[in-house]
């Protein structure tokens, strides 16, 4: 792929990128992330706009859920399309690249603090039916994690059957180019600064709408909040 179809790849994601992400926004329901959220934390800092507390629960929200959106979005069919490989249908496995002697078989996580225990060893299993599913093909099955950013390095001493490649090192892998991890925030260009206006209008346009909501349901008429309210509301049985 030769760097004028790079661009333009890119560009198609973040587009894609873009579009999930202010659906996400628009979708996002008030009430329901409210009740995931300490209120007890919220009444201790001091908190007494209606409109910080909601720009705050749009902020915690995002930042965790931009991170998922991005590798699906971004991530993944990135490294698809530049390794040549194939969307796999296989739990846990995002994309193979399959050669004359080697079946490799990647996992795509946007950064290396994905996994848990439960979570690593549930990875390793899926990793293990698809080896078995593939014995009589005869061709070495190559496991990876392959982490988008970071550098996360597997430990010498590690017992997992798969490797774990992250940022720079991940990205060398399925392309051969050093330089590719560079290569993909370079090709943004001014991509960011185009959707940002659009991200501004939907973010503006829920911090009004859940303010509103806000002040309706847990504000007295004069506009104090109604802290007992909010504490039932999360936590009454």
């Amino acid at each position: 792929m030769d760097t004028v179809q790079l661009e333009a790849l890119i560009g198609e994601l973040l587009d894609n990128f873009y579009t999930r992400r202010i659906c996400n926004l628009n979708k996002l329901d008030l009430n329901k992330t409210l009740k995931r959220k300490n209120p007890y934390l919220y009444r201790a800092v001091g908190v007494s706009k209606a409109a910080e507390i909601v720009e705050g629960i749009l902020l915690a929200y995002t930042s965790s859920s931009d991170e998922g959106i991005f590798g699906d979005a971004f991530f993944e069919p990135l490294a698809k399309a530049i390794s040549g490989g194939i969307v796999s249908h296989t739990e846990g496995v995002d994309v193979t690249v399959e050669t004359d002697t080697k079946y490799m078989a990647i996992a795509v996580k946007s950064g290396p603090a994905v996994f848990n225990a439960q979570s690593r060893r549930r990875q390793a299993e899926e990793f293990k039916k698809l080896r078995a599913r593939l014995a009589k093909v005869q061709k070495m099955f190559d496991p990876v994690v392959g982490y988008g950013y970071g550098k996360k390095k597997q430990k010498k001493e590690s017992t997992a059957d798969f490797r774990e490649l992250s940022g720079q090192a991940f990205w060398e892998e399925i392309t051969g180019d050093a330089d590719f991890y560079l290569k993909i925030v370079r090709l943004m260009k001014d991509k960011p600064q185009r959707h940002a206006v659009e991200y501004k209008q939907a973010w503006d346009a829920a911090v009004n709408r859940f303010t509103a909501a806000f002040i309706t349901e847990f504000c007295d008429d004069s506009g104090v909040i109604l802290w007992e309210k909010i504490v039932e509301f999360n936590s009454g049985k």
